[in-house]
């Protein structure tokens, strides 16, 4: 196997090749077997349907994707939570009866885009399939990247579909007269190694006997699939591979001549199902009644298959989010109807695998980490206007689709994306600021969340911006009222929070059906009137915080998160999005003119844009009122 710098390089040529054939096929007509057929996204409800599909006209209307494509975004049926397998088996029904007989010989791509993002919530208005990445003119968002790293596949597909999930990326090299192909009857996965604590987060395979080659591609059988193991049940398992005398990194991450044997693992992270089991997957799901509890596409479909996979699995629960009284019935059934169905790996040795699900993996992949940025070719400053001064100043903050004023100040290992900062405004190390317009003299505290969001009520537009710690826990949440001290506002206690706020603890500060009680339905974020206004009350309540100050919020109307995204108008964030890129373009074109231009048609037209900049930092800064909605 190659070592470390070699499969940088390897990785980045075999990504910048990928890259570039998507772009080709950017706006054009593909023909048949050239890409896919149909490209589903999943949504968890209505809202979240309707925001998808208007990003895709918007994509499919500026040419950003490829066309002749059917694109489909299929909404998980209402009632409980079904997860991502239970939208998997959702969206075959959905298949049959759109395209009827015809779906079983299309070649179908199903990415699971349905969670509402909780760890990396300023994706969680739009979707994380439409999260920015820093790079390409239009500026990439994970769908693109998507499409672009598995453009090879459908040309060797079987007909069949592909299950992804929106928060990862697979980046792979494999020899040049090589292909992956999709043509074994069942199930086939690709195999990526890993060290074994990326194991234990992981779906992990227990491969075959025969000894691994540890080729740049190996097709391979697994006698059977654990998910989340511990380390221990990797051992006994026989899930556990050795490179012998192999050397290994020191702190900085640089390998040294220290040669040891080295334990890893192979990791999951697409998969394919032909479609011989795609029709027994739906006849199963027609039989369901209702589907009443979550099933994981990974963790109840692939550890029933293989010849080593056994039952035991259905009664643990360990890994389950939320147990239904169905879910160990459902579990039973599946593994019967599956039981002896065989599992293909693709094991690919020069890989690696990335999630970009959380604050922290996100702020680190975008920021710190050289690989990935090395292998996608990832920009401090992509499609922005920001000071050269800064830009050339080695800051490791990545700016994204945003218009920064001179005397704006970001602190290394931040991101801004879809942003406008006006002068005076300092963004602290570990931040991330999403969709926010801040026009002057403004402080973000360092490991801040700033993301804001259009709301319509009433018909009347407004903003709201959410405000928290980067390492904030939305996911926690408390039963009863007496319990609330046990959760956490920027590191402090959200009761001594409230306190600060002048808020009462009371039913009425959570939304929600009162049994979940947390940082999502705390109803502690201001509406205001204007974008600029809700960040910057937003902010002072975060400050009280810090600097246990008094700042009232009983005065206004307040939202949780989960209301945000009820109330939250896609169009009017979307259209701000469109703001700043046509003025991002203007400013470019600019640019390019002026080098044709004599030095008094630079002046003009410099004034032309400040003007420009200074109404609309005008336009934003009005004085801040509270909101009522009826």
């Amino acid at each position: 196997m190659p070592g470390q710098a070699e499969l940088d390089v390897l990785l980045q040529k075999a990504t910048r090749r990928r890259l570039a054939k998507f772009d080709e096929l950017r706006g054009k007509v593909t023909q048949t077997g050239e890409f896919w057929d149909v490209v589903v996204i999943t949504a968890a409800d209505k809202k979240q349907e309707l925001a998808y599909q208007q990003q895709l006209s918007e994509k499919l209307k500026r040419k950003e994707l490829p066309l002749g494509v059917h694109y489909h975004v299929f909404v998980d049926p209402p009632g409980p939570k079904i997860g991502n397998g239970g939208s998997t088996l959702h969206v075959l029904q959905c298949l049959e009866e759109m395209y009827g007989d015809k779906w079983t010989s299309l070649i179908i791509i199903i990415i699971h885009s349905g969670g509402y993002s909780q760890r990396l919530p300023h994706a969680s208005a739009l979707g994380k399939i439409f999260t920015a990445l820093p790079f390409g003119d239009p500026i990439y968002q994970m769908l693109e990247l998507k499409l672009a790293m598995y453009i090879d596949f459908p040309t060797h597909m079987n007909p069949g579909i592909l299950v992804t999930c929106a928060d990862d990326i697979e980046l792979y090299s494999i020899g040049a007269t090589e292909v992956i192909k999709f043509d074994k009857p069942g199930f086939t996965a690709l195999a990526h190694p890993s060290d074994l604590t990326i194991g234990t987060t992981h779906g992990v395979f227990v491969l075959d006997s025969s000894a691994l080659s540890e080729k740049e591609l190996e097709y391979r059988s697994c006698h059977h699939f654990l998910h989340k193991p511990n380390i221990e049940k990797m051992h006994q398992s026989g899930a556990v591979c050795i490179r012998r005398n192999c050397s290994q990194p020191d702190s900085s991450g640089e390998h040294n001549d220290l040669k040891m044997d080295y334990e890893y693992v192979y990791t999951d992270s697409l998969f394919y199902i032909d479609h011989s089991i795609a029709k027994q997957l739906l006849t199963f799901f027609k039989q369901l009644d209702t589907l009443c509890c979550e099933i994981d596409a990974y963790g109840d479909f692939l550890q029933a298959l293989g010849p080593g996979a056994t039952h035991d699995y259905t009664k643990i629960t360990d890994n389950v989010t939320k147990e239904g009284s169905q879910l160990g019935e459902i579990r039973q059934k599946l593994f019967s109807l599956l039981k002896g169905t065989s599992l293909n790996v693709i094991v690919l040795n020069n890989s690696r695998f990335y999630h970009i699900g959380t604050t922290q993996e996100y702020l680190f992949h975008f920021t710190s980490d050289s690989k990935l940025k090395l292998e996608l070719g990832f920009l401090s400053k992509a499609f922005s206007i920001f000071p050269d001064k800064a830009e050339n100043s080695g800051i490791s903050a990545c700016i994204i689709q945003s218009i920064l004023d001179s005397r704006c100040v970001v602190a290394p290992a931040s991101v801004i994306e879809y942003s406008r900062l006006g002068p005076e405004v300092s963004v602290g190390a570990n931040s991330i600021i999403s969709g926010c317009c801040l026009s002057a003299n403004a402080d973000v505290p360092p490991n801040s969340f700033v993301s804001s969001l259009s709301i319509r009520v009433n018909g009347k537009v407004m903003y709201v911006s959410m405000v928290l710690g980067v390492e904030d826990n939305l996911k926690k949440n408390v039963k009863l009222l007496s319990d609330i001290h046990s959760l956490q506002f920027f590191g402090i206690s959200l009761l001594q929070c409230l306190d600060l706020w002048d808020l009462r603890v009371s039913d009425q500060l959570f939304s929600g059906d009162k049994t979940s009680l947390g940082l999502w339905t705390a109803r502690i974020f201001p509406v205001c009137s204007a974008l600029s206004d809700s960040v910057r009350v937003s902010l002072k309540m975060l400050n009280a915080v810090q600097n246990k100050s008094a700042f009232k919020l009983n005065g206004w109307k307040l939202l949780s998160i989960e209301e945000m995204l009820f109330y939250k108008d896609v169009e009017d964030m979307l259209k701000f999005r469109q703001q700043i890129y046509e003025e991002i373009t203007l400013q470019r074109h600019k640019e390019k003119s002026d080098l044709m231009c004599p030095l008094s048609c630079h002046n003009a037209r410099a004034n032309e844009l400040k003007q420009h900049m200074t109404l609309l930092c005008i336009s934003e800064s009005t004085t801040i009122t509270k909101v009522e909605i009826a």
